[in-house]
């Protein structure tokens, strides 16, 4: 089952220009969903629509199997979200920007505490937000998001402004929070390295137009594809000319032999003929495209 599903969903800019065209997004129960794309790819509008932060044009929004239109309110009890930058109250300490919204959520105080300390900031006391490091204000943030026990989290860029640790940090808990709260998580993200480390699902958003969307086994399907054997050897260009004629597509590439991975005993027969004529093979490695590759090929083509 989707936790969210869009139907043929366009948004128009009142100059007419097109920024989302025809999304068709799947996100399923309990995955964390990578969305990416470029700056101005749609992304953020995306998840506005997804919110109802902008009012729908063309298309059809589903999230928990409910229309939005019909369902806003119920649904968004069940939904939480971090658009944008973290917006909390910089005079108030961690517990106090939770104490402000404890009473619309009309949720018991004890769950107040429980977030900050699944967020990592239960022990920040009477320290002011404004007090805290960017990754900090994020952390509390993400808090005062899950502060109405959601089904279903909603970030956009969390890691924007985050040094390296805080990445890494950031990153691991929003996997602790999808595997131990069973929480739906769609991140918007730039940082293709970090979505390939937590994200079960992936979507590719381009110009407004989704080029792909699946599981990460299915990227890595499409990793294997674009993978290559390298070669150094004594003589490139005698090599890549025979093993063009053994049917093994080769060029040459920065002083090394590129071609299309191999099975193992093809490598064996290979290294033997370059050997028996005269060329020493130095070394054979396998490099395979990473997501940024994949997404760079996606969004060339």
């Amino acid at each position: 089952m989707n936790c969210i599903e869009t139907k043929d969903l366009w948004y128009r800019y009142s100059d007419g220009v097109a920024i989302l065209k025809g999304i068709n997004l799947e996100v399923p129960m309990g995955a964390v969903y990578g969305f990416l794309g470029p700056n101005g790819a749609g992304k953020s509008t995306t998840l506005r629509l997804l919110l109802g932060l902008l009012k729908k044009q063309k298309g059809e929004i589903y999230i928990f199997g409910q229309r939005l239109e019909q369902n806003r309110i119920s649904i968004l009890r069940k939904t939480g979200s971090l658009i944008d930058s973290p917006s909390v109250y910089s005079h108030l300490s961690a517990l106090e920007n939770l104490m402000a919204l404890q009473k619309v959520y009309g949720i018991p105080r004890t769950r107040m505490q429980e977030v900050l300390d699944i967020t990592g900031i239960g022990n920040t006391g009477k320290k002011k937000a404004g007090m805290f490091s960017l990754g900090m204000k994020q952390r509390l943030s993400v808090a005062i998001a899950l502060l109405n026990d959601p089904s279903l989290l909603i970030l956009d860029e969390p890691t924007n402004g985050l040094d390296p640790s805080g990445i890494t940090e950031m990153r691991d808990f929003l996997r602790r929070l999808n595997q131990e709260q069973k929480i739906t998580i769609v991140i918007s993200s730039h940082l293709l390295a970090e979505i390939e480390k937590v994200a079960t699902h992936v979507g590719v958003i381009h110009h407004g137009s989704l080029l792909f969307q699946g599981t990460l086994d299915t990227l890595m399907q499409m990793q294997e594809q674009t993978s290559a054997h390298v070669l150094e050897t004594s003589d490139n260009a005698r090599a890549a000319a025979m093993m063009n004629e053994m049917g093994l597509p080769a060029r040459i590439e920065n002083d090394k032999i590129v071609m299309p991975v191999v099975t193992k005993d093809k490598i064996a027969l290979l290294s033997a003929l370059l050997t028996r004529n005269s060329i020493a093979v130095y070394g054979i490695t396998i490099v395979k495209s990473d997501l940024e590759t994949i997404f760079i090929d996606l969004t060339k083509n």
